[in-house]
């Protein structure tokens, strides 16, 4: 927002430098994104006045100007101007001089005669007919005759001043307006700030003789005050408030329109002028919009509305699009002679869905979006009456017509010092603390350590003893506060915690297995589930509610799916094989629809492609994080929909589930033109390291040799890996290790017979082994792998 130095002076008395100013703003809370100084460019510019003018002896077109700039000396200047007679006052630009974009002037021979200067135009300035009347004119700025000689032509066009271009926090809209930051301004700078005026003279007659207003929508409008305004004259607006809107950055276009444009700059309220002779009915409605409906805005764009858009209609069709921009039949025309006065507050949600939806914004819908308060509201129209009188421009009814919905009550927060201190970490005197809010313009009544606060009513922003002890410090000043501990606060080392220290740990053994870790999305599609044929977990999976897409439209209850599709895109990029795992969130609803946050589980997700991949290979995987934390995982057949009936395993700690493993079944590797293998898996982790212990266990090494044994057994074909390494690791506690090294099949064993041969080691504990000792560790086995599994030596 910008606000020019020269206009906070009408409301504070500023005696500090603008540099100074923008700190002191800055040590409150606002960022100063830019000073701007409106005459940086402009240098060693005078005012002269034109003593005598001769022809050129060489030149039809030149003339020889004799020019006193008072105190910068006596000039001549060849000019071309034919604009300008002998006393005229025009703005001089002497050697070595600078205009505007950087034009450097210096004295020089025109046709043999010495020229001094330069005599300017507006354009040379930069400026046009709202600085200063007469700078649009095609040849010299003639100036006022009282214009005091030699003095610096900044001071004289408006150009001397500063604008500070200040960034407003969404939480601030009260600072929205020149008036705003004054109130700022006063309350850093310790000066009383000057409220500009808000009476005016009225007529003998009501708005509501004139118009009739109604709102229908006041969830969406909470106030609308309308106020009738006749006898108008359209005619230029006067110097000072032209020059106000162009610092501003806007242009002059008449009376009417440029007050309700200083009111928005002024005191931070959008406003609209309705030509009433265009008002069908001589009513206004406010009132949500009609489907299809259409509207064009004085850009003279054309709309089409929806029952979310809210528009100010007469009796017949829409005449403003609310909050944003009034309709092309409504603006103010050269003949208008009767005017209604629109001020609103606008629900500021409204106003945002509307301005976003329809790629239509404004200087109004940007400060509606923020907040207007009520109570501005109605200053705001007694400011824009009170410039109707000043400016005696239109004849004023003596009553409006207030539409409030809303209860106009002040806000009163009590709370305690000792609670505001205690938030901010410091003591601040109670003295101190009534200053400050009361140089804000709150209402402070103490008692002991009891405060009660009156808020102001446009400050709206302002809830409780948390905001009071914002105000506080930010005036008192943030270089105050002291580094503290908050409440059981303690010195910590920082670093990793433990469930942080086991993911890394994880994620080390990954990369050691050769594993690349991907990241992805926590949203998969219906689609996704339908692929891997667990279309039952559409409806359990928790729903987005403003999804970017389908494909992103469900939180996963399983990483499976991701890990698929980042497969395939790879196998169709040329990448033919890889190893790949991810870390991540699966999300699972307690019950749906969904009441209560959903459970976030930490899962390890597995994807090996390539010829050379197999179940085994997937398996070892899961091995080496078993070996690095200490557990032990057992294995069991299992069907997935999505994997290889044959080559699935679940993966159990005790008697739990934990996760699994298995080959991509085939009819999915066909439907996606899969010609490698593909192996997947899934890990719950959090259940992992239930049983994991923190630090590392050490054991001694043996005093005497470990001893292997091979044993080739005869097994059911039904019968697995795992469960027959579970019946020999039951028989002796020495055996330290079993592994399988060969599988053979043949028509000697017999049918639905297999033969495995695994190698198994005995680790001694106090004292060596002895060929007898293993011998009854070996029919131990045998006898257990006979009564329980039914296998036999082969």
């Amino acid at each position: 927002m910008k606000v020019a130095l020269s206009w906070l002076k009408d409301y504070v008395d500023i005696d500090v430098s603008a540099e100074k100013l923008q700190e002191k703003l800055f040590s409150c809370g606002f960022e100063v994104e830019e000073l701007i100084y409106l005459g940086s460019e402009i240098n060693n510019c005078v005012v002269g006045q034109i003593t005598k003018i001769e022809k050129h002896p060489d030149a039809d077109k030149l003339s020889i100007c004799q020019v006193d700039c008072g105190e910068k000396g006596k000039v001549q200047i060849v000019t071309a101007a034919t604009n300008m007679k002998e006393w005229d006052k025009v703005p001089v630009a002497l050697d070595n001089s600078t205009l505007h974009g950087g034009v450097k002037i210096k004295k020089c021979k025109m046709r043999g005669v010495d020229s001094q200067g330069m005599f300017c135009s507006g354009e040379e300035f930069g400026i046009n007919d709202d600085y200063y009347e007469g700078a649009e004119i095609n040849g010299l700025l003639i100036l006022d005759k009282d214009t005091p000689l030699g003095v610096d032509i900044k001071t004289v066009i408006g150009l001397d001043d500063y604008v500070f271009d200040i960034g407003v926090t969404a939480n601030r809209p009260d600072c929205q307006s020149v008036l705003g930051i004054a109130r700022e301004v006063a309350a850093v700078l310790g000066k009383k700030l000057k409220y500009p005026s808000f009476d005016f003279k009225t007529e003998n007659y009501k708005t509501d003789d004139k118009v009739k207003i109604s709102v229908t929508a006041p969830d969406l409008c909470p106030r609308y005050i309308g106020h009738y305004v006749s006898d108008i004259k359209i005619e230029k607006s006067p110097m000072w408030m032209r020059r106000r809107l162009a610092v501003s950055g806007l242009r002059s276009i008449n009376n009417i329109v440029d007050i309700t444009n200083f009111v928005l700059l002024e005191m931070g309220q959008p406003m609209h002028a309705f030509d009433v002779a265009n008002v069908e009915g001589n009513e206004i409605v406010v009132r949500r919009a009609n489907d299809g409906e259409k509207i064009i805005t004085l850009d003279e764009k054309e709309f089409t509305l929806t029952n979310n858009n809210l528009v100010i209609c007469d009796a017949k069709k829409p005449v403003a699009l609310a909050g944003i921009m009034g309709g092309l039949n409504s603006e103010i025309k050269s003949n208008t002679s009767a005017v209604l006065f629109e001020c609103a507050k606008f629900a500021r949600d409204s106003i945002r869905k509307t301005s976003r939806k329809l790629g239509q914004h404004s200087d109004s819908s940007s400060r509606y979006e923020k907040g207007i308060d009520a109570y501005t509201t109605n200053l705001a129209s007694k400011r824009a009456l009170h410039l109707i009188d000043e400016l005696n421009c239109g004849k004023i009814a003596c009553s409006n017509i207030d539409i409030m919905s809303e209860k106009d009550e002040q806000k009163v927060i009590n709370a305690q010092i000792s609670k505001i201190n205690a938030l901010l970490g410091i003591v601040v005197p109670v003295e101190k603390i009534c200053s400050i809010l009361e140089s804000l313009e709150f209402g402070v009544k103490i008692d002991g350590d009891s405060i009660s606060v009156s808020v102001p009513k446009y400050r709206e922003d302002v809830d409780g003893y948390p905001d009071l002890a914002e105000e506080i410090i930010r005036m008192y000043g943030y270089d105050n506060i002291t580094s503290t501990f908050i409440e059981k606060g303690r010195i910590t080392n920082g670093g990793l915690n433990e469930e942080q220290k086991n993911e890394n740990r994880l994620k080390n053994i990954m990369v050691s297995q050769n594993l690349n870790e991907i990241v992805t999305y926590s949203f998969i599609s219906p689609k996704d589930y339908e692929l891997l044929r667990l279309n039952e977990e559409i409806e359990k999976s928790i729903k987005v509610l403003n999804p970017i897409g389908e494909d992103l439209s469900l939180m996963r209850r399983t990483l499976s799916a991701s890990m698929l599709n980042t497969i395939v895109r790879n196998l169709r990029r040329g990448n033919d094989e890889g190893r790949l795992f991810e870390l991540a969130k699966v999300y699972t609803a307690n019950e749906m629809p969904l009441v209560n946050l959903p459970q976030e589980n930490s899962t390890l997700s597995l994807g090996l492609f390539g010829n050379d991949e197999d179940f085994f290979s997937m398996k070892a995987v899961i091995e080496s994080i078993a070996f690095m934390f200490n557990i032990n995982f057992e294995y069991e057949r299992m069907q997935k929909p999505f994997l290889h009936p044959g080559k699935t395993a679940s993966i159990k700690l005790g008697n739990k589930i934990v996760g699994y493993i298995g080959e991509l079944a085939p009819d999915i590797a066909e439907e996606l033109a899969i010609e490698k293998n593909v192996l997947l898996g899934e890990l719950n982790f959090e259940e992992v390291l239930k049983v994991v212990k923190s630090g590392y266990k050490f054991e001694q090494l043996p005093k005497f040799p470990e001893v292997k044994r091979d044993l080739a057994l005869v097994v059911d074909e039904s019968l697995s890996c795992g469960e027959i390494v579970a019946v020999i690791k039951q028989s002796a506690k020495t055996i330290s290790n079993v592994e399988l090294f060969d599988v053979y099949r043949g028509e000697k064993l017999g049918t639905n017979k297999k033969s495995m041969a695994f190698s198994i080691t005995f680790k001694p504990n106090e004292q060596a082994f002895t060929p007898e000792n293993i011998d009854n560790y070996v029919n131990k086995i045998l006898k257990n792998l006979k009564e329980k599994l039914n296998i036999t030596l082969r």
